[in-house]
């Protein structure tokens, strides 16, 4: 039996501080959600899907 592997939540690099979020994948996503982006954080993760959000100042921060 072979192991099963999930794939890393994904990163992208936004120049927003407010980004939407709805699992990206049409019907099969989730419903829309808007997320911050805490300026001391420099990122936010969204709850349903676990995407990453960072804001293009802190990339470099989260490379």
């Amino acid at each position: 039996m072979s192991a099963k592997t999930i794939d890393a939540p994904e990163t992208k690099i936004v120049s927003s501080w407010r980004v939407s979020c709805d699992g990206g994948v049409g019907a099969l996503g989730h419903p829309r959600v808007w997320l911050e982006i805490p300026r001391d954080a420099g990122f936010v993760e969204c709850g349903y899907c676990d995407t990453k959000y960072v804001h293009e100042s802190r990339a470099s921060d989260e490379a």
